[in-house]
Order: structure tokens, then C-alpha cells, then sequence
């Protein structure tokens, strides 16, 4: 299956907060779009690896994702190297996306820088002839996305391109809220973290909401860029 969007995060959710109303949007507009999660959020101090698993699958089902798979790489102890790089190199190469979206460059979590370099560098690596993998027992053609976006998460990095996702968030908080371990909830017995704060789950409505502002629309996400964004003309940009 080729995708047009092959979006990946260090965890389970990741995606959902740094991008997933651009990608309701591209879906939406008829493109093909799949997830792939590095680890199973298994350290994380709320729910369990299992619980993330059926949260990850509800989510992809509110998005509306072609696929979603999960590397099982080692949550918190992941490294960038050959032996990760080479199944990430697998994943690009079986869906073939023109675009590839991953996390934040650098951010609170040490998996979220780790996990933007090491996908990065499997984006380009994917490309050499001289690289062979094999999946399923089959030789795989090599293959480099167009572009390599990073989406933005804990931190506030300003962005190089501001999507207008006015009309999405809706799908967006349905999908963040499908892990109901891991956000607000005022009947939770469970320990609080970072992210399970109203005021946090409040953030991703009006982080989206300033972005917007700032381009003239109702909503926005951001994203940093590897390579200049080119265009035809000045009138292409909004």
C-alpha cells in the first residue's frame, strides 16, 4: 500500500497531538495516510503498554488512518542506530510516503528529539541503492520521502509552515482523548503527570487557536522544516 502521509512518533499519542488535524484534513481531502509508533509508551506513569495498544487503535479509527503500526522499539532506551534505522528504512520503503511527519526536533521528552533524528536519518538513508532490506522474504526498492516535517509538541518552537486546520479539531481532541489513561479525567484515580492536567489538555485547543491567529484563520498547526518550502509563485502562499 502507498501512502501519501506516513506520520511517526516516539509514543502512542504523540501524533495525535503534534499533527493529527492536518492529517483529518489530508484524509479528508482524499489523501492516504498512515501512523507508525516507535514504542509502546510502555514507561509512561499512567495506563499500561496494553491499554495504549487499544487507545492507539481507537484513535487511528476516529483519524481514519490506512494504517497503523508500532515498532516495539524499547520506550525511553531507543537509540539512533543501525539496527533502528534499518526498521525504519523497512517501514518507508513498504508504504512508499511522499511525506513523512515526525516529532518535535527538541523537546521535554529525550524520546522526542531521539526519535525526529533517528527518523530524519532513516528518510535519507532510505534512498541508497547500496542499503538492502527485505520484508516478508521480498528484496524492497529503495525509496526518499519529498519532504520531512517536524511537528511541534511540549515546547513552543516557532514554526516554518502553519497548516490551516480550522474545521479539524474536533476530530483532532476526539483522537487525543481516545487515550483516556493518559489525559484529564476529574474522576482519575490514577497519578498525575505533565500531560494529564486540564490546563494541559486546554494547551492543545489554544496552542491551535494562536497559530491560527497568526495566520488569519480559526485554527492552526505548526511544523519546522528540514529543507526550504519552495513554491511556483508568491501567490502560492496564503
Amino acid at each position: 500500500m502507498k501512502l501519501d502521509i506516513l506520520a511517526i512518533g516516539a509514543h502512542p499519542d504523540d501524533v495525535e497531538l503534534g499533527c493529527s488535524a492536518t492529517i483529518a484534513k489530508e484524509i479528508k481531502r482524499g489523501k492516504k495516510v498512515g501512523i507508525i509508533d516507535l514504542t509502546r509508551g510502555e514507561l509512561g506513569t499512567r495506563g499500561t503498554a496494553q491499554t495504549r495498544d487499544e487507545e492507539a487503535k481507537n484513535a487511528a479509527k476516529i483519524l481514519g488512518v490506512e494504517v497503523r503500526e508500532n515498532l516495539g522499539f524499547a520506550d525511553g532506551f531507543f537509540v539512533n542506530d543501525k539496527q533502528h534505522q534499518l526498521e525504519i528504512i523497512k517501514m518507508i520503503r513498504k508504504y512508499q510516503p511522499e511525506i513523512v511527519l515526525c516529532n518535535a526536533v527538541e523537546d521535554r521528552h529525550i524520546d522526542h528529539g531521539k526519535g525526529s533524528q533517528l527518523v530524519s536519518d532513516a528518510c535519507f538513508l532510505s534512498g541508497l541503492l547500496k542499503i538492502e532490506t527485505n520484508l516478508d522474504g521480498k528484496a524492497q526498492q529503495q525509496w526518499r520521502p519529498k519532504q520531512v516535517y517536524h511537528y511541534i509538541q511540549w515546547k513552543h518552537i516557532a514554526p516554518d509552515v502553519v497548516v490551516d486546520v480550522s474545521g479539524f479539531m474536533d476530530v483532532k481532541m476526539k483522537a487525543v482523548l481516545a487515550y483516556n489513561t493518559q489525559f484529564y479525567d476529574p474522576n482519575s484515580k490514577l497519578p498525575e503527570t505533565p500531560i494529564s492536567s486540564k490546563n494541559f489538555t486546554d494547551s492543545v485547543e489554544y496552542r491551535a487557536r494562536d497559530l491560527g491567529r497568526m495566520i488569519g484563520v480559526e485554527h492552526g498547526e505548526g511544523f519546522t522544516v528540514e529543507r526550504y518550502v519552495a513554491v511556483n509563485s508568491l501567490f502560492d502562499l496564503i
